[in-house]
């Protein structure tokens, strides 16, 4: 069964979402963070697929993205640490009022997989899943693919920014349109994640990262030009006290001859990554030890 429901942010936004409900006893409660400019309606499918597993689904869209669209985009005030601290935690918020208790997981969708550390509620985490989690530091990109993509998403897209105020991804076909704060963020990102913040908050920054502690599954393909094992890496390491598993698996070992950084979510690997992901959610097993590299907890 779903529903339709409005999480209430501290700062007072409002935002769209639904909740996947099982008809089977619940065993747990999973919240899907879309990746950067990615609407809610696109991990649909494997939320009612985790729903026929037992687990209630919460999905929602970011301020600024999807159903959560304000009429004028230029008003909307946002960046990556927003839409964790303000939008991800109301998204924890909203999943403990309705359970207390019991599994709280998270599967984060490229940056919807490393912001998790910005929400003061992270802690309640019980495990955590992510799929192609970076934060879009261009010199980790691909090799192959490094200078197309520095060209579209760090000379174009912060042009058009400055131009129309906010980035006009869907008449471009480039995503969904996306705030200026979050657009710019992405193009002008550091090495060092807090060098984006002012000095006086960056102790808070990374303090709100090491304070997370669910054990994390981290998942990329060897044909994603954005989560390399660079990228990965570099992002993990900011979960310094979580005992994090990096798992970097060809698409031939998933079943397809390619796959790059949105087809994991596709019906089509139903019977594959979605399956899969299941032993992860439901027991903690992670499916593929023989292509992982582990980082314990206080490494």
């Amino acid at each position: 069964m779903t529903n339709t429901l409005t999480l209430t942010c501290a700062d007072g936004t409002r935002l769209h979402g639904h909740l996947w409900t099982p008809t089977q006893p619940e065993r747990g409660t999973i919240i899907i963070n879309p990746a950067t400019g990615v609407r809610a309606t696109y991990y649909h499918y494997y939320a009612r697929f985790l729903a026929e597993h037992g687990f209630a689904v919460l999905t929602y869209d970011y301020r600024g993205i999807g159903a959560s669209r304000p009429a004028n985009m230029r008003g909307v005030k946002a960046n990556w640490r927003v839409w964790g601290e303000q939008d991800f935690n109301a998204a924890i918020a909203y999943a403990r009022h309705r359970a207390p208790t019991g599994t709280l997981a998270v599967i984060g969708h490229s940056i919807g997989g490393f912001l998790i550390g910005f929400a003061p509620l992270a802690g309640e985490l019980t495990r955590i899943l992510t799929v192609g989690a970076q934060y879009a530091y261009w010199p980790d990109y691909a090799p192959a693919q490094r200078v197309k993509l520095l060209a579209k998403w760090h000379l174009t897209m912060p042009l058009l920014t400055s131009l129309f105020g906010y980035f006009p991804g869907k008449r471009l076909g480039w995503l969904e349109d996306i705030p200026a704060g979050i657009a710019h963020e992405w193009s002008f990102r550091r090495a060092r994640l807090e060098s984006s913040y002012p000095a006086q908050e960056r102790t808070a920054v990374l303090a709100s990262f090491a304070a997370v502690r669910a054990p994390t599954l981290a998942l990329s393909t060897t044909d994603d030009e954005f989560a390399t094992p660079a990228a990965m890496h570099r992002a993990l390491a900011y979960y310094k006290n979580s005992d994090r598993q990096f798992v970097h698996l060809t698409p031939q070992a998933l079943g397809f001859p390619a796959i790059g950084h949105f087809n994991l979510f596709h019906a089509r690997h139903q019977g594959g990554f979605w399956t899969a992901s299941l032993r992860w959610l439901q027991a903690g097993e992670n499916p593929w030890p023989a292509a992982t590299t582990h980082f314990p907890a206080g490494d």
